[in-house]
């Protein structure tokens, strides 16, 4: 999987945008304002994702891809090195894992939104 790849299947879920609010390399994936994904524009080798704590924990002893997340709290977010021992179609799955997660502890309110916007 390239960034390129990520990119395009991270901006095609609902209510999605893309920005840098960190600096000018770290391109960051929310949905409703709250992020799901990270990604390095100048090494794009690695995706921080979010993730349930049980998970991944199994995920990292599995994989040697799969590690706890750089500069993210590492309970809660996995760095997932791309083109090594995690399939693509894993990383898919956990980027959508993430986005799920993101989802799921949305406020009633926040909820009520992104149920009432349009499927593009």
């Amino acid at each position: 999987m390239n960034i390129e790849e990520l990119r395009l299947y991270c901006i095609a879920k609902k209510a999605v945008t893309e920005s840098f609010p960190f600096d000018e390399d770290t391109l960051v994936f929310k949905v409703m304002g709250k992020m799901f994904a990270l990604v390095s524009i100048s090494e794009p080798d690695s995706v921080n994702l979010k993730c349930d704590p049980e998970y991944a924990i199994e995920l990292r002893e599995k994989f040697t891809s799969v590690r706890a997340g750089f500069h993210m709290n590492h309970k809660h977010w996995n760095t997932v090195l791309m083109n090594d021992d995690a399939p693509d179609k894993l990383i898919y799955q956990l980027i959508d894992h993430s986005y799920e997660l993101v989802i799921k502890g949305f406020t009633k309110k926040l909820k009520l939104e992104y149920e009432q916007i349009n499927d593009q």
